[in-house]
């Protein structure tokens, strides 16, 4: 994965100009991206990096009550290793003042959440690392260093790429987490995802909308009310499927029903504090191949969206 994803990074950089990404070597060698001011297309080359290059990642149309917006749509075939030991933010990377949520293929060779690599028994062994860090501002020699110690690599060896919330890349990236974000809900509910055997979905990409906070709760709200996701899976009993199923869109949280961004200021910015079934796909198809049946749970909420993305129509 390490591999893929260093493959892409460099291809970013061959079109860093075109892409409105700048480039910056450290002091220790290692190669550090910033993706601030970059758009759409820098977005997706973040998608890809994030997913080691493992997914194909599209610019797709997308409308809200009429209103035309671009969204992302993610196709793969490994998903389980695409999206749950790549792309999922499960390092918390905290060094001095600099805070980071790290995502990436590297991640594996810091076997971040290890109880997840054993699950869905993988590993990765490799001399380059990279990393997508979500934060608003850029590392340092130290973060770097430290980053490079948890893979066990070289700091020379290593690629960070990084970009704020509240940036057109930023908000790209997040939407292209769909099918993560519905394979991470089912983890999280017990289910095995190795059993998962492909994954597509769409999310419309959320405007800048305000600061990095306000930015979150519609980056959130995209995938919450205008994600949707088809997964084919071998499992079974079927019956159970059905329950995990019905229990998997983001309408079946207690906080459902409001931009996020309200939820979490009525949590007082707590995230411990807000339900964490919010955080899936509004819906989802599920094919069977045990039973060959297919399944559908859970609804869009275009008005949600409207309100979150603060969409103002000037003519009636």
């Amino acid at each position: 994965m390490n591999e893929l994803g260093f493959e892409v990074f460099e291809e970013m950089l061959d079109y860093a100009e075109e892409l409105q990404v700048v480039a910056t070597d450290l002091e220790n060698g290692t190669v550090v991206a910033d993706a601030a001011k970059g758009g759409l297309g820098a977005g997706i080359y973040l998608s890809r990096i994030c997913m080691a290059d493992l997914a194909d990642v599209q610019l797709v149309p997308y409308e809200i009550n009429g209103a035309p917006l671009p969204a992302v749509q993610v196709t793969t075939d490994h998903p389980a290793v695409s999206c749950m030991a790549s792309q999922c933010a499960m390092w918390q990377i905290k060094v001095g003042e600099y805070f980071a949520m790290g995502s990436g293929p590297a991640r594996v060779l810091a076997k971040k959440t290890k109880d997840l690599y054993e699950s869905i028994e993988f590993e990765e062994h490799s001399d380059v690392g990279v990393l997508f860090l979500e934060s608003s501002s850029l590392p340092g020699v130290e973060a770097a260093n430290q980053i490079a110690q948890a893979c066990g690599i070289d700091p020379a060896d290593l690629r960070l790429v990084v970009a704020p919330t509240d940036s057109i890349a930023g908000s790209v990236q997040v939407s292209a987490r769909v099918v993560e974000t519905g394979l991470h809900k089912l983890y999280t509910l017990g289910f095995d995802i190795t059993t998962i055997k492909s994954g597509w979905g769409r999310a419309p990409i959320a405007p800048v909308v305000g600061d990095a906070t306000m930015c979150m709760g519609a980056t959130n709200d995209a995938i919450i009310y205008g994600g949707e996701t088809y997964y084919t899976v071998a499992y079974e009993p079927v019956e159970d499927l059905v329950q995990y199923l019905k229990a998997m869109p983001s309408e079946t949280s207690r906080d459902y029903g409001a931009p996020f961004y309200k939820t979490f200021k009525e949590c007082g910015f707590d995230f411990f504090k807000v339900d964490h079934n919010i955080f899936a796909p509004a819906k989802v198809v599920m094919n069977d191949l045990k039973s060959r049946r297919t399944f559908v749970s859970g609804r869009l909420n275009p008005d949600v969206l409207e309100e979150s993305f603060g969409l103002e129509k000037l003519n009636s």
